[in-house]
């Protein structure tokens, strides 16, 4: 009986030393992950990038709200000029899909822009972004690479 008490409590000291060392390893990954993509950094500057009207091009809301393509934005709601927080936070998972963290070839920074500038030549909207100097495009990349 007395040997079952202590191999109990040897299983039980094993289980906590586990579950302290999955803790440290789980935090070290996220720590080691690289950059995050921010939430209030797309609400505040990536978001009216999509809503910008840029001469010779169709807003990025008007397509991408009703396509059926990767990267797809929710339709602004009757009257409205930009999303409300739940609208914000549905675009914010959906961009997700084209927009990987610290990846400078993530798909949202290569289809819209310019292939002589190094984007995708594939992008029925036309290249919104004639160079990797636009602003806008430097909006997104700086997002992507996990500004905040």
């Amino acid at each position: 009986m007395h040997q079952i008490k202590r191999a109990s409590s040897s299983v039980a000291i094993a289980a906590c030393l586990l579950l302290a060392a999955a803790g440290s390893v789980r935090q070290a990954n996220s720590q080691a992950a690289g950059p995050q993509l921010d939430y209030q950094t797309f609400k505040e500057k990536v978001e009216p990038v999509f809503l910008k009207k840029r001469e010779g091009h169709t807003r990025c809301v008007v397509c991408h709200t009703v396509n059926n393509a990767p990267f797809h934005l929710v339709p602004l709601s009757p009257g409205a000029a930009t999303w409300n927080e739940e609208q914000s936070r549905q675009n914010f998972q959906l961009v997700q899909k084209v927009a990987v963290p610290g990846y400078e070839d993530s798909r949202i920074l290569k289809h819209p822009l310019a292939e002589e500038a190094g984007g995708d030549p594939h992008h029925g909207g036309a290249q919104q972004f004639g160079s990797q100097n636009d602003p806008d495009w430097q909006t997104l990349k700086a997002w992507v690479m996990g500004a905040k």
